[in-house]
């Protein structure tokens, strides 16, 4: 990628930086900041951690190696406890269970009804450990508390149910054909599942990557991130106390060189679903096409546009266009990184943009009332810094922000640039972070082909009056996901996936079964059928 010839912009004095391109409100920014005072006073969280190790056929086991590396708190970069390192070994094992609960056991063999009844159970004990789940979620990840426990977890718990639903409505079709024959289509799980998921949603990409290929009737060998492996830790252990037989979910902690690496190549893994970067992707994809060619499903980058057109209510575009970006730290594979605003409303979205950015609350995200926590580590923090760096440089106005906040943890300041030209990186690359392009439109044909042109094709965001405008817009737009006046709604049946180098396939809603099953034709020939 182009970011990786700049330099870190840690290597910048602020005044440095106040020299390049041109800004606005930068000293005035730095001091103006909603704060919750207290990034260098974390809260301490109340929840114990004790699931640290590899959970394989059931039980909770070190790695084969004995190796253990650590996952931190971003608040300060302190070390939150040490997790068992999995690699080749250990993903051979996993694999090896998976595989004898597939062919040997009871899983797939049970009622769909039984299924759906061990799930519902699942979700049921999630219910009732909201609190640890989010409290873990928050210290590990760094997001806000609220956000979890009130949004995530119980997206979690409904999208368990909402699969549990599914388990005993799988079925095919009779086909009539011609000829005298009978055909009926089978729909049968495709075994051993590899499933890698990323640090920015933890639990809630567990529950899209395990719910419908548990509902199936599969069963799964699962890697965390590296950065975020507690809570899925957490809660399997729940998934077994609810009655999911051994082996049926088996969870590595660890690297993607060395542990992802292995589950993508395994040649007993049937099938493969991967969320993160599109650079990790094409690996993923490389890895499974060179060992026994198993189907993969990916999500993975975006840069997604977010539309305000000349009839919008400036102040609700303004908030949802806020929300659409800044939301999870900025974090978000579809955050609406790319804002493009009418002209004739143009000045006035940018100021008020800028304000609302400058009232954001940063700070401990365990706090009351703070809506962004810090990036999930150094190398995320130093990457967005850079990306700053570059649009000063290439000419962009920054609004505000532009700085860390605070002088512990990975916090940065929330950001807004207008006046952004398609060509400059911050508006090409996903940054991942806080950090808002704001740039002038004058009709629908020029944003159109603007919004297009861009490899990813995640999500897009519009926000208008006109239901005609909304229309247009809606089946122009080449994403796999389009909000009208709305933005980030991830219900559980609602499908999810992008075009372009935004991934294969869809996950989430009936479209997510399809990912792990395989159809089945029977043909029987009809002796003196009475009809046909």
């Amino acid at each position: 990628m182009a970011a990786r010839k700049l330099l870190l912009l840690s290597q910048y004095s602020s005044a440095h930086l106040r020299s390049l391109g041109r800004s606005r409100g930068w000293t005035r920014g730095i001091g103006s900041y909603s704060s919750s005072s207290v990034v260098d006073e974390p809260v301490t969280p109340s929840v114990k951690i004790t699931d640290t190790q590899l959970l394989i056929n059931g039980k909770f086991v070190d790695a084969a190696s004995g190796k253990t590396f650590p996952t931190l708190d971003p608040r300060t970069g302190d070390v939150i406890t040490h997790v068992a390192e999995g690699d080749a070994e250990d993903v051979n094992r996993a694999v090896a269970a998976a595989r004898k609960a597939f062919d040997e056991g009871p899983w797939p063999r049970m009622t769909a009804y039984e299924r759906s009844r061990i799930l519902l159970r699942f979700a049921d004990l999630l219910e009732k450990h909201i609190d640890d789940l989010a409290a873990i979620e928050t210290w590990d990840n760094g997001k806000p508390y609220k956000q979890a426990a009130e949004d995530e977890i119980p997206g979690f718990i409904r999208l368990m149910r909402y699969y549990a639903g599914w388990a005993d409505k799988i079925h095919g079709l009779t086909i009539p054909v011609d000829g005298k024959y009978h055909v009926q289509t089978l729909h049968e799980p495709i075994g051993v599942a590899g499933q890698i998921i990323p640090w920015n949603f933890p639990l809630l990409m567990f529950a899209w990557k395990i719910g419908p290929a548990l509902a199936c009737g599969n069963t799964v060998v699962l890697k965390t991130a590296e950065l975020t492996p507690l809570s899925a830790l957490y809660a399997t252990r729940l998934f077994h106390e609810a009655g999911l037989p051994p082996g049926v979910l088996n969870i590595i902690s660890g690297f993607g060189r060395t542990a992802g690496s292995a589950l993508c190549s395994h040649m007993d893994v049937n099938k493969l679903a991967f969320t993160g970067s599109t650079e990790t992707g094409r690996t993923v994809l490389d890895l499974a096409a060179k060992s026994n060619l198993k189907p993969v499903t990916l999500e993975l980058g975006g840069k997604s546009p977010f539309i305000v057109c000349e009839d919008a209510d400036i102040d609700k575009a303004v908030e949802l266009a806020h929300f659409a970006l800044f939301f999870n730290q900025g974090q978000c594979c579809v955050a609406g990184s790319r804002t493009f605003v009418h002209e004739s409303v143009y000045d006035e979205f940018v100021e008020k943009a800028r304000a609302r950015a400058m009232k954001r609350v940063v700070g401990d995200p365990f706090k009351p009332g703070v809506e962004q926590g810090p990036q999930i580590d150094i190398k995320q923090f130093e990457k967005i810094r850079t990306y700053i760096k570059s649009g000063i440089e290439s000419g962009a106005t920054l609004e505000c922000g532009g700085e860390q906040y605070g002088s512990k943890g990975f916090f940065v300041q929330p950001t807004v640039f207008s006046n952004v030209q398609d060509n400059m990186l911050i508006a090409k690359d996903e940054i991942f972070g806080p950090v808002q392009t704001i740039s002038k439109f004058k009709d629908l044909d020029e944003v159109i082909r603007r919004a297009n042109k861009s490899r990813y094709g995640l999500a897009a965001g519009v926000f208008t009056q006109n239901i005609d405008t909304a229309n247009t817009l809606a089946r122009a737009l080449q994403a796999g996901s389009v909000c009208i006046n709305c933005y980030h709604v991830f219900d559980a049946a609602i499908p999810f996936g992008g075009y372009k180098m935004s991934g294969i396939g869809r996950e989430k809603g009936v479209y997510g079964l399809n990912n792990y099953l395989q159809v089945k034709a029977v043909v029987n020939p009809l002796k003196n059928p009475a009809w046909l």
